[in-house]
């Protein structure tokens, strides 16, 4: 026992003027093992107490990001405790990670910083429906460095956080989850106009995602070239998985077959041409 206590406390190097141990060197992986598989499974129950309370995404995300880097933090303290190493060992490493940082890491920290602020100011929330240039999709999760989006169309994209936060993005659903939409069909001229209002409300009512409150409402929006203009302006909830461009779908399928139905055209473009003086055929 003596022998074994003798080896574990033999020294192996040093590190300013601190010497380290067989015995340190022996323990430190243990701990470290331990501490992130504590540290993993804290978070995990912590997660599952949190979701069983019904909080929102964005607030269990961001205190499990914060216990994680707590727990990382404290851990890396007690690691550094145990080989009798100083903090102030690491002056000289951190003033080059600084410069590191300064020079080649800007970008990372730029969107680390900005990835905190989107989870802890919430701009942008989990599961709200962005706009960003000609993308559309859902926010899936936020993470420390960038955002992922699914679009609709399924294609999942990573954006930098800092893109999010220098740029504009429409966010759908930052107030409410109500989304409007609209739908144009031009009709022939000398068309029962009331007629046509109402077979197009009807349509719109009688899609499934379409809200009753705010009712559909139908616009006779204009004179065109060849028909007469109506839009119809709807709202969803935006919750909903469903496509826009499929409810848009939906809607004109309903409006040709009632229009058909009823007897009402829906116009095409159209030209007269007028010809001055005598048309003559003649048959060869």
């Amino acid at each position: 026992m003596d022998k074994f206590l003798e080896f574990l406390n033999q020294p192996l190097f040093t590190l300013s003027d601190q010497t380290i141990t067989v015995g340190q060197l022996l323990l430190v992986p243990t701990v470290v093992l331990v501490g992130l598989f504590l540290i993993r499974w804290g978070g995990r129950k912590l997660v599952t107490r949190m979701e069983a309370r019904n909080l929102n995404a964005d607030i269990v995300q961001l205190i499990s990001r914060a216990f994680y880097i707590v727990g990382l933090a404290v851990l890396i303290i007690t690691t550094l405790d145990l080989l009798n190493v100083p903090l102030t060992a690491f002056a000289f490493v951190s003033g080059a990670i600084a410069i590191g940082v300064g020079f080649g890491a800007q970008n990372i920290i730029n969107n680390f910083i900005s990835g905190w602020i989107l989870m802890w100011e919430r701009p942008i929330r989990i599961g709200d429906f962005l706009e960003v240039g000609e993308t559309r999709g859902t926010v899936e999760s936020i993470n420390t460095r960038s955002t992922r989006i699914r679009r609709v169309d399924g294609v999942h994209l990573l954006v930098p956080n800092s893109f999010l936060l220098e740029n504009i993005v429409v966010n759908w659903t930052l107030v409410d989850r109500l989304m409007r939409s609209v739908v144009r069909v031009g009709v022939a001229y000398g068309s029962p106009v009331e007629d046509v209002a109402r077979l197009i409300e009807q349509a719109a009512c009688e899609e499934p995602d379409v809200l009753d409150d705010p009712a559909p409402l139908v616009i006779f929006e204009d004179f065109g070239d060849s028909a007469l203009i109506f839009d119809v302006y709807y709202w969803i909830n935006a919750t909903r998985d469903r496509d826009l461009r499929v409810i848009r779908s939906n809607i004109r399928f309903r409006i040709d077959a009632l229009f058909r139905e009823n007897g009402i055209v829906i116009a095409f473009p159209q030209r007269n041409v007028h010809l001055d003086g005598t048309l003559r055929l003649e048959q060869p």
